[in-house]
């Protein structure tokens, strides 16, 4: 990717949150109001928290500088905090961040809804089924690739930040101007309104605003997504979206206040559209700047389509992770990372209602955890390295891990009643499941690791002591079942008997509930001359399973110092029509579910298809 496609791949995500970043922090400043006349003192702190954020955001931004250039082949929170400070903080990094992947792609979907809603509140009822339809969509783009999506998702980024800049500069000009036009609040009362001002509500007020640094980590978990000099390109593009980002921020807060915008109680009108329709009115400026806005917040998402399967991709490969997150599909994406990533992120739109401000409090918590984790596993690195420049590096990384740390539990403590529970329980859940994983894998290569000593002392790796039994299970004698009689003998080279060794034999087993019709078939089976053993065993409950399950028991009981080896060939005749399925019992197929599990065996169709 080039800047301006890096930019708009991997940056799109934190210069959306400006779309919905000051309305969270005035939401909750607007609960400190007893009534219409009383919402002007608290939500004039939106302007100082802001600042607040914007000056976090630099810290953060200046310290993931200093990852890029340790990190040039990509330096997410998982691959620092496991390099630097061990497994344990490196997968509650790595279960923060898939969480938070997740939950961009829910936030910013629905912020995306909430934006067209606005210009067209017909459509509100309908914003659930519209989130999904947009999730499908993003992830079908997903598929084709990330050059393909980089050319797709640029278009929309810099129409957004033409669109947004020109509305913040015509917003200047009639503040300077005194020029607005009439506004009108949002008629509603909000829930939980009348409470007092205090430190812990504005605290909360910032932690909701804090939403505005997610996806910075973004730009260096990307750096080989980039053209060459890779670093650099990730160093600038990340100094771009933290200037863009905190201009927009700062310019919508501060214009919010000077209209003095009221969020809406029933969110089907957004911040930004209030004050879009206060600066140019309901024109077509005013749909530029609510399409482009839904347009970026749904493409926004992107960057957690890039992410979360790379990110899923390197646990994989590190054992944490089924390995099928590590292996690419045609088009060279991480198809399973984008399925599973999109599944999680619908699930939340449908539970939460495609609600923005009830997905806030479980959005925050795990990015800073995460913020943390990697800041402090860099000021571990530059200590033990020692690279040109540590204590600079150090200093600075210090800085930001502090200051990261301090916001996580600020969001931790002020939105644990309102969902940030569920994250915080959730992580150690998935870093329980991730060792389980871990544990799985190990255990398995030890247990199928072999020696060259042990491949002549093992029996069940000795050819030499290897009973085979091949098995046919039959209903009838048909044409299906002398097909399987057939292909079993010109697998062992003999009929009906063992070898001379005594390693090989072919058993015919008819399981019935009638023991007059099995010794029927019996004597069609011996005046029929077929050269194999018919094995009768009676069934008084009318089940097929467990009888031929136990004769498989029994078979191995016979050969206590021998390995034996059971085939399961199953005469199956196919229908010619799909349909015709329907008909028949697919005896067949119970059997291979019942056999699936059994050590030892091996289960093989022999088809018949039946002609049109």
């Amino acid at each position: 990717l080039t800047k301006i496609k890096g930019l708009a791949v991997f940056a799109s995500d934190n210069i959306s949150s400006s779309a919905y970043a000051t309305e969270e922090i005035m939401r909750v400043l607007v609960l400190a109001s007893v009534g219409a006349l009383a919402l002007t003192m608290p939500l004039t702190l939106t302007m100082p928290l802001t600042l607040a954020i914007v000056a976090m955001l630099a810290i953060v931004v200046t310290s993931y500088q200093q990852t890029i250039r340790a990190y040039p082949s990509g330096g997410g929170s998982y691959i620092v905090a496991s390099d630097n400070l061990g497994v344990l903080p490196g997968l509650i990094a790595g279960s923060a961040l898939l969480i938070d992947y997740v939950l961009t792609v829910a936030v910013s979907i629905s912020a995306g809804i909430a934006a067209i809603t606005s210009a067209f509140p017909v459509l509100y009822p309908e914003r659930v089924l519209l989130a999904v339809g947009a999730i499908v969509i993003l992830t079908l783009g997903n598929l084709r690739g990330i050059r393909e999506s980089g050319t797709m998702f640029a278009a929309p980024c810099y129409i957004y930040l033409f669109a947004i800049f020109g509305l913040l500069a015509f917003g200047l000009f009639r503040w300077a101007t005194g020029t607005f036009l009439p506004y009108t609040p949002p008629e509603g009362e909000f829930h939980g309104a009348g409470q007092a001002l205090t430190l812990f509500l504005i605290l909360r007020a910032f932690s909701s605003g804090s939403v505005a640094l997610t996806g910075t980590e973004a730009v260096s978990n990307g750096i080989p997504a980039f053209k060459p000099p890779e670093s650099r390109n990730a160093g600038i593009v990340l100094i771009l979206m933290g200037t863009f980002f905190g201009s927009i921020f700062l310019g919508m807060s501060f214009l919010a206040n000077q209209i003095g915008i009221v969020p809406d109680p029933t969110e089907v009108e957004t911040v930004v559209s209030q004050l879009a329709r206060t600066v140019v009115g309901t024109g077509w400026y005013y749909y530029l700047v609510q399409f482009s806005t839904t347009l970026l917040l749904i493409l926004a998402a992107n960057t957690s389509f890039a992410d979360f399967p790379r990110l899923a991709s390197i646990m994989a490969k590190d054992g944490y992770l089924p390995r099928h997150f590590s292996f690419r599909g045609e088009r060279l994406a991480f198809t399973s990372g984008i399925g599973v990533l999109a599944a999680l992120a619908i699930f939340l739109v449908i539970i939460f209602q495609g609600s923005v401000t009830n997905l806030i409090p479980l959005y925050t918590v795990g990015v800073f955890v995460a913020f943390t984790l990697s800041q402090s596993g860099m000021v571990r690195r530059s200590w033990r390295l020692r690279p040109p420049r540590w204590r600079v590096s150090m200093t600075i990384n210090a800085i930001g891990a502090t200051a990261t740390g301090v916001v996580a539990v600020v969001v931790g403590v002020t939105k644990f009643a309102l969902g940030a529970w569920m994250v915080l329980v959730l992580m150690p859940m998935i870093v329980f499941v991730l060792l389980g994983i871990r544990r799985h894998y190990g255990r398995a290569q030890r247990e199928l690791a072999v020696s060259d000593e042990e491949m002549f002392t093992r029996p069940d790796l000795n050819p030499e002591q290897l009973h085979h039994v091949i098995i046919i299970p039959l209903a009838d004698l048909n044409r299906a079942a002398l097909r399987a009689v057939a292909y079993a003998q010109s697998l062992t080279g003999q009929s009906a008997h063992p070898d001379e060794e005594g390693r090989a034999r072919i058993v015919a087993v008819h399981v019935t509930d009638d023991i007059h019709d099995g010794e029927a078939l019996k004597e069609r089976w011996v005046r029929a001359g077929v050269e194999v053993d018919l094995v009768i065993l009676e069934s008084p409950y009318r089940t097929l399973v467990s009888p031929l399950l136990r004769y498989l028991d029994a078979l191995e009981r016979q050969q206590p110092d021998a390995t034996v080896h059971v085939t399961v060939l199953l005469p199956e005749y196919l229908p010619a029509h799909w349909w015709e399925h329907l008909l028949h019992t697919q005896t067949a197929l119970q059997l291979k579910g019942a056999l699936l599990f059994r050590p030892r065996t091996a289960v093989t169709s022999v088809p018949y298809h039946l002609r049109d």
